[in-house]
C-alpha cells in the first residue's frame, strides 16, 4: 500500500519540482481566482453567450494595442466593451434577438482580429493568444496576467454586494438607486480584464470554459452566492493542478487539460451534488412519491373513494 500512494505523490507533485511547472502553477491558479469569482457574476446574470462574446472580441484590441504602443489589456478591454455594445447598439435598432445580434458582432470581431494576426509581422507570437502558452510564460505575460486580475478583483471587491444585486435583480438595483448602467459596464470591464488575465493559460478559444463552468460548478454545489463562489474558485485552481500534471505526463498542450479536467468537474458535480444533483434529485423523489403513496395507503377506505 505504500509502494501505491508513493507512486501516487510522484505522479501528483514530482512534475512541480521543476521551476517552470511551477512558475505555471502559481500563475493558473492566479487566473483561476479571477475566473472563479467573475465566472459566479456572469452565470448568475445568465451572460454565458456574453462572456464567450467578450473573450472572441479582445484579439484584435490585443493587436492593435500593440500597434499603438500600448498595454495590451487596454485595447482588450476597450475591443470587449465595444463589441458588446455595438450588439446592443443592433438590438434596439433593429428586429434581430440580442442573442443573434451578439453572435454576429463577436464572430465580426474575432475574423478582424484573425485577419490582423495574419498581416502584422511582429516578434510577439500572438498564435498564443488564442492557444495559451502556459508553460514558457514570459515576464511581460505574467505582469499583464497579474495586472488585468487585480483590476477585477479590486473592481468586485468595492462593489461586490451591488454587483450581486445587479445580477440577480437589476430591476430591484435600480429601484434603490444604483446606476445599472454603470454596473453593467463594470461588469463588463471585469469579464473583458479576466478575458486577458486567461489568456496565457488556456488561450482565447477555450478562455469562455474558464469564464463559464467554475460559476456553474459553484451554482450546482450550493445555495449561496458566496459559498458557491469558494467552491467555484476551488474547482478552478483544481483544474488547473490536474490539468498541468495531465499535460505533463502526456506531453500535451495544458489549456486543453485544464479546461477538460473543468468538464470532468462539472460532470460530476451535475451527477452528485448534494442539492441540485441528478441522484440526489432523483432521492427526493423517490421519497417523495413514496411518502405521497403512505399517506394514501393509510387514509380510510371512504376518503379514497
Amino acid at each position: 500500500m505504500s509502494d501505491v500512494w508513493h507512486a501516487i505523490w510522484q505522479l501528483a507533485f514530482d512534475p512541480f519540482t521543476f521551476d517552470f511547472m511551477w512558475e505555471a502553477l502559481w500563475v493558473g491558479c492566479f487566473g483561476a481566482l479571477c475566473c472563479g469569482v467573475i465566472s459566479c457574476f456572469v452565470v448568475s446574470k445568465g451572460w454565458s453567450l456574453v462572456g464567450d462574446a467578450v473573450s472572441h472580441a479582445v484579439l484584435p484590441g490585443i493587436i492593435l494595442a500593440w500597434l499603438a504602443a500600448i498595454p495590451m489589456l487596454i485595447g482588450a478591454m476597450i475591443s470587449g466593451i465595444l463589441c458588446v455594445m455595438l450588439a446592443g447598439w443592433v438590438d434596439g435598432r433593429s428586429r434581430i434577438k440580442s442573442d443573434t445580434a451578439l453572435g454576429i458582432c463577436f464572430t465580426g470581431f474575432l475574423a478582424l482580429g484573425l485577419i490582423l494576426m495574419s498581416t502584422v509581422s511582429s516578434n510577439v507570437h500572438f498564435s498564443h493568444v488564442l492557444l495559451g502558452h502556459l508553460l514558457g510564460i514570459t515576464p511581460e505575460a505574467r505582469l499583464q496576467l497579474l495586472s488585468a486580475g487585480g483590476i477585477a478583483l479590486l473592481i468586485v471587491v468595492f462593489r461586490f454586494s451591488d454587483l450581486k444585486l445587479f445580477c440577480f435583480d437589476a430591476v430591484q438595483a435600480r429601484v434603490v438607486g444604483l446606476n445599472t448602467v454603470v454596473l453593467r459596464v463594470l461588469l463588463l470591464m471585469c469579464l473583458a480584464l479576466t478575458t486577458v488575465s486567461t489568456l496565457q493559460a488556456v488561450g482565447l478559444v477555450q478562455a469562455i470554459a474558464m469564464l463559464v463552468t467554475p460559476g456553474a460548478i459553484g451554482t450546482l454545489m450550493s445555495r449561496r452566492f458566496i459559498t458557491g463562489m469558494v467552491i467555484g474558485v476551488v474547482a478552478a485552481m483544481l483544474s488547473v493542478w490536474g490539468g498541468l500534471i495531465i499535460a505533463f505526463h502526456a506531453n500535451v498542450a495544458p489549456g486543453s487539460c485544464i479546461v477538460l479536467m473543468q468538464f470532468a468537474l462539472f460532470i460530476f458535480t451535475l451527477i452528485g451534488s448534494p442539492y441540485r444533483g441528478y441522484l440526489a434529485r432523483r432521492w427526493r423523489n423517490r421519497a417523495r412519491a413514496s411518502a405521497i403513496n403512505e399517506v394514501a395507503a393509510s387514509a380510510p377506505l371512504n376518503q379514497r373513494q
